[in-house]
């Protein structure tokens, strides 16, 4: 009866998975080991961040809950008593407000906020996968797509910026020129519309991509000329949607009698001005087009548009074409901004034998070629999108190698060429009579657009020389941890004078004002760091009277750079020097940071 009622499996095939779920599967390995345990629990609980952008976002985030005013985003405890105003976005402090008064009622506020700092980024990094994967999608169908997601998810320079802990807005601004580059990419009305508000919003969450608008803007404006009123709806559509979208993100976040104000680091009336000026020639081509026939008389007339716009700029706001450090001392700008890693040139980082920006620049530029490569010669279907790819590179790569943040954003576009350049290898690597040579090229190119494979020598260098490579890290951040600065929040309220990049730490982790900190709108905070800290007992004694401070804290193993020929004062305290009598040692339970108090 049994030999009866078993089924027949003669000639019953095992089930296969299908290529696309193996792709699935490999996403998801990737997405769950992008990070650690112990680095979301060490965000969580103890509001472990990796930078002092995400350290001050966090204290401007918890202000704006605990009931400061939506459009005074200054921050009161830095350079007492009259505060520093941001210049950053409540755009980006808004959902995460919005999830911490959510988390509050649940978790209390502190662990709230820890599940903030942990869990917003992600929660943009998915937001960026599935824009990632539906545009990828469109161009090359599902299977690239899924590698997209993959090459995303092994680009060092792109995770990084989604990773527990950073709510910088950094990672805002990439997912917004990711979707400005698809739509870019897609054309029609419909996507410039998308890309204008993209683009405003980038604009109001900071001006970081400025370079990365102007080139996509420039490319819909001359794929108008070219093509005429075929291409016409997506340069107006952007053109218009910006010219109204970024005024009103402006109204949104800017106090009314601020309005008027000309800020060059911030969306303020300069770059309305090109924002307004740029939709107004878009709608002005719009409605001249019929009468302009030929390639040569739209360029002629858009050129002319777009230099009235570019004149009046330079007319009405001069100051605005030095940057956005405008008026800085040279003292700040050789001991402070010169050292910031972002504004580090590749030159300084090879000097200084730094060699994690291996996982940047090699694949940026290998991307930037393959991109360039297939715009030119490649399938004719294909040719805009890797067209738009390269624009959006090179310039990045350009700037990247004067200045590191230069590489942010397109190490966001990096997928877009990635993705490709894995499926062909893939598609090659199965049996056919394709040479081997071939098969061995495709894959050392796909190969080499994964950043992390060109850090591989140097993390087999770390392992050779464990405990210099560690030493190198850990003089440099130790002082920002959680764990030295949480202590001092044991001492009665007063503000500290502390090394620049010690600030915000000290802002989210205590109670305390502070004086220092990397930030360009508080010169005269930066100034009392680098003279104080840096020089004689007399600058740290002028500085410490004009600005009331009441702790000095110093980290030993990471002195303030030095202003003259002798050793900082500060730096000999650190060392174990005997404080002169103005100064009380204090002994900090859990900390190794050396504090005294002004008597």
């Amino acid at each position: 009866m049994l030999s009866a009622a078993a089924p027949d499996l003669a000639g019953v095939r095992p089930a296969r998975l299908s290529p696309n779920l193996l792709l699935w599967l490999l996403v998801a390995v990737s997405a769950l080991t992008l990070v650690t345990p112990a680095e979301i629990l060490a965000t969580i609980d103890h509001l472990s961040v990796r930078d002092t952008d995400d350290a001050m976002r966090l204290a401007e985030v918890r202000d704006l809950v605990m009931g400061q005013g939506w459009f005074d985003n200054t921050q009161y405890r830095f350079v007492p008593p009259e505060g520093v105003p941001s210049h950053w976005s409540r755009l980006v402090d808004a959902p995460m407000a919005a999830l911490l008064l959510l988390l509050t009622p649940l978790a209390g506020q502190a662990l709230a906020l820890g599940l903030t700092a942990a869990f917003w980024p992600l929660v943009l990094l998915a937001l960026y996968a599935v824009v990632l994967h539906r545009g990828v999608r469109r161009d090359f169908g599902p299977q690239t797509a899924i590698l997209a997601i993959a090459a995303a998810l092994q680009t060092f320079g792109l995770t990084l910026q989604f990773a527990p802990g950073r709510v910088d807005h950094h990672n805002v601004q990439l997912f917004a020129m990711l979707g400005l580059a698809l739509c870019v990419i897609r054309g029609g009305g419909r996507a410039g519309i998308v890309a204008g508000l993209v683009t405003a919003l980038s604009l109001a969450v900071g001006l970081e991509a400025l370079p990365f608008i102007a080139v996509g803007a420039l490319f819909l404006m001359i794929d108008w000329v070219r093509r005429g009123r075929e291409r016409l709806p997506a340069f107006l559509g952007f053109g218009a949607c910006l010219a109204v979208a970024a005024p009103l993100l402006y109204a949104l976040q800017t106090a009314p009698h601020l309005w008027p104000v000309a800020a060059c680091d911030a969306l303020s009336p300069p770059w309305l001005w090109l924002a307004v000026g740029g939709g107004l020639t878009a709608l002005t081509c719009a409605a001249t087009d019929r009468r302009l026939a030929t390639p040569r008389a739209r360029l002629a007339f858009a050129g002319m548009l777009g230099s009235l716009v570019v004149a009046g700029f330079v007319a009405f706001y001069p100051a605005c074409l030095g940057g956005p450090f405008t008026g800085m001392p040279r003292l700040v700008k050789e001991k402070w901004l010169d050292t910031v890693n972002e504004m580090i040139s590749l030159r300084s980082f090879v000097a200084q034998q730094r060699w994690e920006i291996f996982a940047f620049y090699p694949s940026l530029l290998v991307a930037s070629v393959v991109a360039t490569v297939r715009a030119l010669r490649g399938a004719p279907e294909h040719r805009r999108y890797f067209a738009v790819a390269a624009l959006f590179l090179w310039p990045g790569l350009a700037i990247g190698i004067g200045q590191f943040r230069g590489t942010y954003i397109p190490m966001g576009i990096l997928p877009l060429v990635a993705a490709p350049v894995f499926a062909r290898a893939i598609a090659l690597a199965a049996p056919s009579a394709i040479p081997p040579a071939r098969r061995l090229g495709a894959a050392a190119l796909a190969l080499s657009l994964i950043s992390i494979v060109w850090t591989l020598p140097f993390h087999a260098a770390a392992l050779l020389r464990p405990l210099e490579m560690e030493d190198r890290a850990g003089t440099a951040l130790r002082c920002l941890t959680p764990e030295a600065v949480t202590p001092l929040a044991d001492l009665p309220p007063g503000t500290v004078l502390a090394l620049i990049r010690m600030g915000p730490a000290i802002l989210l982790h205590t109670p305390h004002a502070i004086v220092a900190a990397p930030y360009h709108r508080a010169i005269s905070g930066l100034v009392a760091g680098i003279e104080g800290l840096g020089g004689s007992e007399a600058d740290l004694r002028r500085h410490v009277g004009a600005r009331g401070i009441t702790y000095l804290v110093a980290c030993p193993g990471q002195p303030a750079l030095d202003l003259g020929p002798e050793k900082a004062f500060a730096t000999r305290l650190a060392e174990g020097e005997a404080p002169p009598a103005w100064l009380e040692p204090l002994d900090v339970p859990g900390t190794f940071l050396k504090v005294w108090r002004v008597r």
